[in-house]
């Protein structure tokens, strides 16, 4: 039978009313004293076999254990009760006992000679099995101790077994060793940071406290402790010590062990008689007999001992001066101390609980933030990179903190985050973020701090994640990793995070290379120049400045070896109140400076009174530029303050320009008139004076200031003025000036009677109204011309063509419209107006103009005779405008006489080809036109006809007709011939000649001229046979008597006795094929193609010596043209002016040789 408290909704109950008992094995039943009509029985399967015992347990809950090796879990709830929570079959054949112990919330099990413990937090989880082999009648009952610390068994055979189910939590830590309980006569050394192999140290009795040291370990219990040497070569024991009292706690260091017991700690050798020691330092008993207190806590590094007692004293003992070297008054008593591994930074506990960071470098002090009081220890970090970090812990957490010693706030003490510790584990090592903690079973199990998450594997860390561990490392100052991070992130903003960390924490050269990587190169030359300055204060000022705290800047330039940095930084922000204050104290020399630069800064904002005065204190008296600003500011001011006489006054007397005219704004804003054109006019701001003069009607003065004055808008007030007086011609004038011509026209004709002069400057001006002016002024004249031509410059058509119909003046008013922009409109008006008149010419004139062609086109047709060339030249115009085929038909079988029976000249014909980009029709028609040209003798008609269509054909990409480039080239050389005579080089002209006379049928106007100059030439070059032949062709019957009679008789000798001598022609490569050719001969026999020839000489082309005309591009042997034009300014093909320095030497000729011509 047990007594419990069945599960309710209602929690407050604690009476135990509830009785449990088994009934014949079977079922539970369970009797409620509260409600004795509402008991309960529980029944099993039948398969779970006899219930052999039950325990209840938690909230309610009830553990039953059956024969057959199963125990289940049911809950007492009412609306649970019946249900099975959790079952396990832990056992193969029997079950015998079941246990519970609620303080380690454990259940244990034994059956088949084993015992199981489960964890009740999660019961499918096995926590331990002990096998019992020896017991082959089996076992009995199990039973915990009220700490869960044993746990009892007996068995069938009678024997008692007990088990140690937890150990004393034990252990300590010096530097990276660390010592542990993990028997209750067992100690473990271990260093697991160094890779050491864990010691085992047997000792003699159950002890109560563990110490280790760098080269020993300490244990003991009551006043009595053992000491152990950890040799290289195994644990050796090396002495027991008897204290004077029970010892609290008990620290090692390398040589020395200090034992707290009583209120009282001895420092003592550890190995005494090994060392070399005086005999008073082997010993010393703290605190003296008569320093009345009692010490709470101790610690001993290296150099030190360290130790609080409950007048709130830290004592600091240095031992190798064997004397104390600080202390520390705190204002009640200190519970605990931990020193980090150097002794140069201690966290102390008060008896309030509270946590405080001591240094005793500088005796300060910092609280440690949200220190819980429930706070049992501190660990530091023993990572030599990791300095300032240390965790406080308790029962459930680890918080950890960071001590930051240099920040350009000064040191403080931030909590960068807590991490959970596991049930009834006790840290004893921190080393970078991790966390070695003992745990009961005599184990050691690792832990890491959430803050140091960073150090894992950063692959696949989203974003998010990754900036939680840059805030990580900023406030464990670890900024090496949040580089890493911020390579990762790719982020601006994280970049300029780490970059004011460093800032802050005074690391500058960490800090260029975080604004170095960012591209800030402001912030890397700023901090350039500051990162060799040893003064700390100085330095921090400079960095809380670049950080924009200002008035910490302040603070720390104040306390810095340089105190007018703060002066100078107010300066640059324009803080000038607190700049002011500053000088006072640091650089009086500097007040008139800074009250100049607030006072400007005052007037902008409106404050003129406090403005005024401090530009009153800005005067010194010895720097002339500084005191003319301030006076300059004065004059201002007072001006604004209402005190415009010495306002005023001081302007006058100020040299500056600026300054006048500014106090002329002002002034003038205020309605001073009079002054402020004063000011004005002083300042030489005329065009300014002048209008304030003109606001107060000051006439006079306006015009004494006109001559100076440069704004169109006062001469046209002074111009309006002298108009209202009569005073004409001084108002003529300034309208002039004024720009304002209409007004100027206006004078001229109305009052001061001058037509011609306002005639002209509607020209000049071209006014629409002042047109309009002048057209009425003549209309009232009745000189109707010169009424229409202004009527039109005033676009008013309507008008001008009624008047023009009036008075029969159509034919002024077409010839002013025909210049001007007109609308079609009125194009037609007066095409209908010449056609009703039966002006053929005027009327298709202006049907052309309006768009009408065919109309057009009918008018021209039908013009008389007398107007038959230019009706025929304005029809063609019309047809080419037109692009209709129908017109162009008409006017073709007009031209070929088809209409009237009289054909026109070819050359109309021509022009209408042309007109109609009809380039091949009208390059027949132009081969025609020359020919007619030749046979005339017009030969330079002929040559810049077919020039012109071989230019055109060349520019619309057609190509050239054969017989056109033939007779371009003939004639071409023809006109060359006379150049080349006139210079003497007969040769030249010889062979050119030769070239004409073989084509004489072309030239049949001047065949036996032609002719006889050929001969002349031919024998004056010494070409003989050249001569005689073409002398024989002279004596033919036809020709014989039509011979010059100077030249006659020499010719016939010639016959008579010919002479058929004649040196070779000069050969010269073909530019195709190389092959050597006469350099008169165009076609070349090796590739039949036809060479280009020069321009010059008619000579054909050489690759080697090429040039073109700039404007024309037909080629020149470069060297012969150079040389023509020498002597000619003109190009012999195209007539356009030249010189030989727009010569170019062509170096490759290959596009020229592309023919152009028809094959």
């Amino acid at each position: 039978m047990q007594f419990s408290t069945m599960r309710s909704d209602d929690r407050t109950s604690t009476i135990e009313s509830t009785i449990s008992v088994v009934l014949g094995k079977k079922t539970l039943f369970l009797f409620n004293l509260n409600e004795p009509y509402n008991s309960v029985d529980l029944e099993f399967k039948q398969t779970y076999g006899n219930i052999v015992c039950y325990s209840w347990y938690g909230d309610g809950y009830i553990m039953v254990g059956f024969s057959y090796g199963i125990f289940v879990v049911i809950s007492t709830h009412i609306r649970e009760i019946g249900l099975e929570i959790f079952q396990a079959h832990d056992y193969k054949d029997n079950l015998n006992s079941i246990a519970i112990s609620q303080t380690l919330n454990k259940a244990a099990t034994c059956g088949d000679n084993c015992i199981k413990i489960h964890d009740l937090a999660e019961l499918k989880d096995m926590y331990a099995i002990i096998n019992l082999d020896d017991e082959i009648k089996g076992l009995s009952n199990l039973s915990w101790t009220d700490d869960g610390q044993l746990l009892a068994l007996s068995t069938q055979r009678g024997s008692l077994h007990v088990f140690l189910t937890k150990l004393p939590i034990l252990g300590d830590a010096c530097s990276t060793r660390i010592a542990y309980l993990t028997s209750l006569l067992e100690v473990t050394v271990a260093n697991p940071v160094e890779g050491e192999l864990p010691i085992t140290v047997s000792v003699d009795v159950e002890p109560n406290f563990v110490a280790v040291g760098l080269y020993h370990l300490a244990v003991g219990m009551n006043n009595r402790a053992w000491f152990y040497v950890l040799g290289e070569n195994g644990v050796k024991k090396l002495k027991d010590v008897e204290y004077l009292g029970t010892v609290a706690s008990v620290c090692l260091h390398s040589d020395y062990a200090a034992a707290l017991f009583e209120g009282k700690v001895q420092l003592h050798l550890i190995e005494s008689e090994l060392l070399d020691t005086q005999e008073e330092r082997e010993t010393r008993l703290f605190p003296a007999v008569d320093d009345k207190c009692r010490i709470l806590c101790h610690a001993l590094t290296g150099d030190f001992l360290i130790y609080g007692t409950d007048t709130g004293v830290i004592q600091y003992f240095y031992i190798e001066n064997w004397q104390f070297v600080n202390d520390y008054r705190h204002p009640v008593s200190v519970k605990k101390i931990f020193p980090d591994p150097n002794g140069t930074t201690l966290v102390f506990i008060d008896e309030k609980c509270d946590g405080f960071v001591y240094c005793p470098v500088n005796d300060a002090t910092y609280e440690i933030p949200d220190f819980s009081p429930t706070i049992k220890g501190v660990l530091w970090e023993n990572w030599p990179l990791d300095k300032g970090v240390f965790i406080a812990y308790d029962d459930d957490k680890a918080y950890t903190y960071v001590f930051h010693r240099n920040t350009i706030q000064g040191s403080r003490v931030v909590l960068a985050d807590g991490t959970k510790v596991p049930f009834s584990h006790k840290p004893l090592l921190l080393y970078n973020g991790e966390l070695t903690c003992q745990t009961q079973s005599g184990q050691i199990n690792n832990v890491y701090l959430d803050t140091h998450s960073f150090l894992n594997n950063l692959k696949d860390v989203g974003p998010s994640e990754l900036r939680q561990m840059l805030t990580q490392t900023l406030v464990l100052k670890r900024f090496s990793d949040a580089w890493e991070l911020c390579v990762i992130l790719k982020d601006h903003d994280a970049w300029n995070e780490l970059g004011r960390e460093c800032l802050h924490h005074m690391d500058v050269e960490f800090a260029i290379r975080v604004y170095r990587a960012i591209g800030d190169v402001g912030m890397v030359m700023s901090l350039e120049q500051i990162k060799g300055i040893e003064d700390n204060n100085l330095l921090a000022g400079h960095l809380a400045m670049f950080t924009n705290d200002f008035n910490l800047a302040q603070d720390l330039y104040l306390a810095s070896s340089c105190p007018i940095a703060a002066l100078e930084m107010r300066r640059d922000l324009q803080h000038w109140d607190s700049a002011l204050q500053l000088a006072k104290r640091l650089a009086p020399d500097q007040i008139p400076l800074i009250s100049k630069e607030y006072a400007i800064q005052l007037e902008f904002t409106g404050d003129y009174v406090n403005a005024l005065a401090h530009y009153e204190k800005g005067i010194t008296g010895e720097n002339k530029e500084h005191d003319e600003l301030c006076l300059a500011g004065v004059a201002q001011m007072s001006i604004r303050m209402g005190d415009i006489r010495r306002g005023v006054n001081q302007a006058l007397k100020h040299p500056s320009r600026v300054l006048k005219r500014d106090c002329g704004a002002i002034l003038e804003n205020m309605k001073q008139y009079s002054e402020a054109a004063q000011l004005y006019e002083k300042g030489l701001y005329y065009d300014k004076a002048a209008s304030v003069y003109i606001r107060y009607k000051n006439w006079a003065k306006v015009g004494e200031l006109l001559p100076h004055v440069s704004s169109p808008k006062i001469y046209l007030q002074y111009a309006k003025a002298k108009e209202a007086d009569g005073r004409y011609k001084e108002a003529v004038v300034a309208y002039e000036n004024a720009k304002q011509w209409n007004s100027v026209i206006r004078i001229y004709l109305d009052h001061l009677n001058n037509p011609e002069k306002a005639v002209s400057i509607v020209r000049e001006t071209q006014s629409l109204d002042g047109a309009k002016m002048v057209a009425r002024f003549f209309l009232q004249l009745g000189d109707y011309g010169s009424a229409i031509q202004f009527l039109v410059m005033s676009k008013c058509n309507n008008e001008a063509f009624t008047l023009a119909q009036q008075h029969n003046k159509m034919e002024i008013y077409a010839d002013i419209i025909g210049s001007e922009n007109t609308t079609n409109e009125d194009y037609q008006s007066i095409a209908l107006y010449f056609e009703g008149e039966k002006r053929h010419f005027q009327a298709g004139k202006f049907f052309l103009l309006s768009g009408q062609y065919s109309r057009a086109l009918k008018h021209f047709l039908k013009c008389p005779s007398s107007e038959n060339n230019a009706a025929i030249e304005m029809a063609i115009e019309t047809v080419g405008q037109a692009k209709d085929e129908l017109l162009t038909s008409q006017l073709i079988d007009h031209l070929m006489g088809e209409s009237d029976g009289m054909p026109k000249d070819a050359k109309y014909l021509f022009r209408l080809y042309m007109a109609l980009k009809q380039y091949r029709e009208a390059a027949r028609t132009a081969i025609i036109i020359a020919r007619e040209e030749q046979s005339a003798g017009n030969y330079r008609n002929a040559h810049d006809l077919l020039f012109s269509m071989y230019a055109e054909l060349k520019s619309q990409k057609i190509k050239i007709p054969s017989e056109m480039a033939t007779n371009l080239m003939i004639l071409h050389s023809y006109v060359l011939v006379k150049i080349h005579v006139k210079k003497g080089d007969h040769m030249k002209g010889a062979r050119l000649l030769i070239r004409v006379a073989k084509n004489i049928s072309k030239f049949p106007s001047h065949v036996v001229p032609i002719l006889t100059s050929t001969v002349i030439e031919c024998h004056r070059a010494g070409l003989k046979n050249s001569a005689f032949r073409f002398a024989a062709m002279l004596m033919r019957p036809e020709h014989r008597n039509k011979i010059d009679a100077k030249y006659k008789k020499k010719i016939e000798a010639m016959v008579r006795r010919p002479d058929t001598s004649e040196a070779e022609e000069v050969t010269t490569p073909c530019p195709f094929c190389k092959c050597l050719l006469p350099e008169c001969e165009l076609l070349c026999p090796g590739c039949k193609n036809n060479i280009p020839y020069c321009i010059a000489t008619g000579r054909h082309m050489l690759r080697d010596d090429w040039t073109v005309c700039p404007h024309c591009e037909f080629p020149a042997l470069y060297s012969e043209f150079k040389i023509m034009l020498s002597t000619e300014s003109t190009c012999p093909m195209c007539s356009e002016r030249l010189n030989f320095a727009q010569l170019k030497m062509v170096s490759d000729c290959t596009q020229y040789l592309q023919t152009e011509v028809e094959p």
